[in-house]
Parts: C-alpha cells; structure tokens; sequence
C-alpha cells in the first residue's frame, strides 16, 4: 500500500513538472504529457502501470464531462445545434462504418463486426487536447462551441457504436433495426435519468441548509452519481452526465447564490479537473510497453502499417464529412443561410482539430480478454495497438501543427459578436441600473442618514467602483456597528438582485455566456469582501 501510494505521489509530481515544462516551451500539455509518458516507459526500471479500463471509465469520464457541461454555454450549444448533432452522431457513424470496411479489407482475419468495434473506438475526438492547443489563440466563437458540443454527445454515440459491435462480436448475431432502436432508447433514457437526478440534486443545493464545502462535495459526487445511476440500468452514462450538467449549469444562479461557495466550487473543480487531465495524458503514453508486450502474432512494423493506415483514413473521413456539413444545410435551408457562411477556414479548423485521446484508448482496453466460450477474443490486440497508433498520430501530428494551421491562414471572427470591452460596459450598465433602482425603491430614507449606503448610491450613479474609498469609509471612526451592518445588508440584497439581472441577460441572448460569467465572478469577489469583513 505504501509503495502504490509513493508511485502515485511520485507520478503527480512527474507530471506537473512535466506540464510546467511544457507551459515553458510553450506546447500544450496534452501533447507533451503523451510523448513524455511514451518515452518514461522504455526508461529500465520504471514500473510498469497497468491501466484498467472499468477504473478509467469511472474516475476520469464523468468528472471530466460534467465539468464540460457545467461551462458549455447552453444558448450556444443550441444556437448551432445542427453542425454539433452532424459531428457528434453523423460523423461518428460515417468514421465507424469507413473504418470497418477499411480494416476488414486490409487487416487478416478482421470481420465486419471487428471492424465497427475498432469504428467505434477511435471515432469520438478528444475536446480537452484541442481546447488545449487553441488556448491563447483568436479562434471564432462558433468553432469553439461546435468543437465543445461535439465533444460532449461524441462519446456517447461512439461508445453505443462499441457496445453494438461488441455484442456482435460475442454473440455473432446483429440486426440494425433492433440496433437502431436501442440506440435512442439508451441514449433517451440516459437523458431522462440526468435531468432527473439533476432536478434531485437541485432541490438538495436549494432547499437544504449546505455550507460551502457540502456544495462543492455534492458537485463532486454528482457526475459519479449520474453516471453509475444510468449505467446500472444499462443506459447511456455520458448522455445522463451531459444532460444533468447543462441543466444544473443553467440553473447554477438559483442554487449557488452565495459568493463564497461559487469561489469555493471553482477552486475544487480548477485543481480537480487539472489534476485528471494531466494525469490521464501521460498514462496514454506509459501504456505502450503493456501494448507492445499484447501483440502476439503480429509485429510491431506489421501493427504501425495498420496503424498508420487507419490514422490516415480517420483523417481524411473528418474533412470528407465536415466540409459538406458546413455548407450543403445552407444550401438547403433559408434558415441557415441567416447566419454568416464559415468559408472553407472555419470548416478547415474543425477537421484538424480531430485529435483522439483517453475515451478511445479506454474503450479499446475495455475489450474482454475472452469470449463467452472461453476462446481468446479475436485481434484484442492488433485493435489495441491500432488504437495507440492513431491516438498518437492525430495527437502528436495534428496537435502540434494545429497552431500553424490556424496562424497560417488568418483566422478570424466570421459571426456578428461585439467585442468584450462593450459586452462588460454593458453588462456593468444594466447591473448598474438594477442597483440604483433597488436602492432608490427599498432605502431612500436610509441613504439620506447613513453615510455608507449614500455613498454606495453616488458611487453607482456615477458609474465607480472604488475599493479603496470603500475600505476607508468602512474604517472611519463615525461609523456605527449597525450601520455598518445595514451597509452590508443592502449590497447583498443588491448583489442578489444583480445574478438575477444576470440571469435575465442570459435568455435575452444578447450578450455572450462567457462575458456573463465574468460579471457574475465579479459579484462573488464581491460577496466575499463583505463575507471578510463580517468575520
């Protein structure tokens, strides 16, 4: 026990080493992580980590995926819903049924049922190394987003894909109309069981007395929680995390009012989600040697040729299908063209930005050692080997040329959007306005004999906001212990009042989700300065 502790221990402190050295060469980490993790392997002495898939399915998936909801814009993700639901299942079909023809054609011994299990394993790409890449970078809002939504309902479109497939495979039997109709009734039940739950955990954050450490405890329970509820019933796990994400994430205003637990929250989830994901970066990478050692009666040259192949074929299927989906709609529907054409480098982006990762690699592994006979299960490993080869490829290839990609041909912002400066003047405008009406109705009397709450009043009519004339009010020997309160009675109420306003904002669709966030940040760093003052 002590020495698997020390190992761990021993392999988080590697891996922040090895994304601040990252950060200082500026690669993404997700990238790095991977080759590094690649090259500790072959190091001699270094122990060997076994990788089991169920573990990796359990701990990594949900966290990682509710906290993708959790900040996925929902107007967005329904703005361009069409492009998001024709990447998210259409490409994931037509990558799945390219690649099984492909390999049953070239691999010996491959059937078509072998085939779309491998489909359905490396079709889903992996959202957390291309948001990583194009950190930093000026990349259009309706990129990012339809990247996001598509990385969202991927997963689980895939991993039903591998499920089929595999049932194939164990039982030699497959009809695609029961397959089709299994598909949207996990798929829809795995939704119906996160909105359910959802609303569940809703009423406990609302309604219950919590403190901050409970809510951020609870929200860490929540996507486990989701996750093994749908899939005890054999539904979709990722569509129940997804869904019961976006809905807690939209109605985050009403249960998480309080500023210290919105801080409290994020600084939990910050340091969780960094922690998993540079983890699970580099365990890609340490599972090589366990995979090279699986290959049995292929060679590795005979497992990169395959490999190498079937990367290319998933690389050229993603612009196959992305360039057609971005403009044929428009061709066919009025409502589309409304919007401003992506042009052929918005399209050229999001194909590149195809890169796979640990939802592949962990679907691969999940693979049973035998059948149900007890025979070896037929090509484990030559799939397993497959499947690293192409994660490595679109991870390493595409991820480190991405960047080039993007600078090379001049990306810019195609949509109508106005530009932050004027989305937060706005946005302080109308939380401004709110304040100064809520004063002026609930405590004119009050203001003209508090000097505190007068001073708060001028300071919003005249657009300021002065910490350090604040502070000094605060601390004048005039000042009487329950004016004081009152004082901070008021902001509270008017801060309350201001994530209201928000929330308003938020279904006016006029502003961007993400300048909103920032006002409502900008309410908690508030609500914690008197929480300070008040203890």
């Amino acid at each position: 026990m002590h020495h698997t502790l020390l190992l761990v221990l021993g392999l988080l402190f590697v891996v922040f080493m090895l994304v601040m050295l990252a950060q200082r060469i500026r690669i993404a980490y997700p990238i790095f992580l991977v080759i590094a993790g690649l090259c500790i392997s072959f190091i001699p002495g270094t122990p060997r980590l076994h990788l089991e898939p169920d573990l990796v399915f359990l701990i990594f998936m949900p966290p990682l995926l509710y906290e993708a909801a959790w900040y996925t814009s929902w107007n967005d993700f329904w703005k361009w819903k069409r492009p998001i639901v024709l990447l998210a299942f259409g490409l994931v079909f037509f990558t799945s049924t390219i690649v099984a023809y492909t390999s049953t054609a070239t691999i010996p011994d491959f059937n078509l049922a072998l085939g779309f299990l491998l489909g359905g394993i490396i079709s889903p790409p992996d959202a957390v190394a291309a948001a990583t890449v194009m950190r930093g970078m000026k990349v259009p809002k309706r990129m990012m987003t339809i990247l996001e939504g598509e990385s969202l309902v991927n997963d689980a479109s895939s991993l039903i894909v591998f499920k089929f497939a595999l049932a194939a495979v164990l039982t030699g039997v497959f009809s695609m109309q029961q397959a089709t109709g299994q598909f949207f009734l996990v798929a829809g039940m795995g939704i119906v069981v996160g909105l359910a739950g959802a609303h569940i955990m809703y009423v406990i954050h609302r309604f219950l007395p919590t403190t901050p450490a409970i809510d951020a405890a609870l929200t860490i329970m929540t996507p486990y929680i989701l996750f093994l509820t749908a899939e005890q019933f054999e539904f979709s796990g990722v569509m129940a995390v997804v869904s019961g994400g976006l809905f807690l994430s939209y109605r985050s205003h009403e249960i998480f009012q309080n500023g210290s637990t919105r801080m409290n929250m994020l600084g939990v989830w910050t340091t969780v989600i960094f922690v998993l994901n540079a983890l699970v970066f580099v365990l890609i990478g340490l599972q090589l040697p366990e995979i090279i050692e699986g290959l049995g009666n292929y060679s590795i040259a005979d497992g990169i040729k395959y490999g190498l192949l079937i990367s290319a074929i998933t690389i050229a299927v993603r612009f196959l299908w992305v360039f057609p989906a971005a403009h044929i709609p428009r061709w066919l529907s009025a409502k589309a063209r409304q919007d401003p054409s992506p042009g052929w480098k918005g399209p050229l982006v999001i194909s590149w930005a195809g890169m796979r990762g640990v939802v592949s690699l962990a679907t691969a592994l999940s693979i049973p050692l035998l059948m149900k006979d007890g025979s070896a299960f037929p090509q484990r490993n030559i799939i397993i080997f497959v499947t690293f080869v192409v994660i490595f490829v679109t991870l390493v290839f595409q991820g480190l040329t991405l960047p080039f990609v993007i600078k090379l041909i001049r990306l810019k912002e195609i949509d109508e959007i106005l530009p932050e400066d004027e989305q937060q003047a706005g946005i302080q405008l109308r939380l401004d306005a709110a304040a100064l009406k809520y004063v002026n109705e609930h405590y004119a009397a009050e203001a003209k004999e508090n000097e505190l709450i007068s001073f708060f009043r001028a300071s919003l009519e005249n657009d300021i906001s002065s910490t350090q004339q604040r502070l000094a009010s605060l601390e004048c020997d005039e000042t009487e212990h329950q004016e004081i309160e009152l004082y901070h009675k008021v902001l509270s109420e008017v801060y309350a009042l201001q994530r209201k306003e928000l929330f308003r904002l938020r279904k006016e669709k006029f502003f961007s989700d993400e300048e909103i966030r920032k006002a409502e940040l900008q309410l908690d760093l508030n609500d914690l300065k008197i929480a300070g003052a008040e203890h």
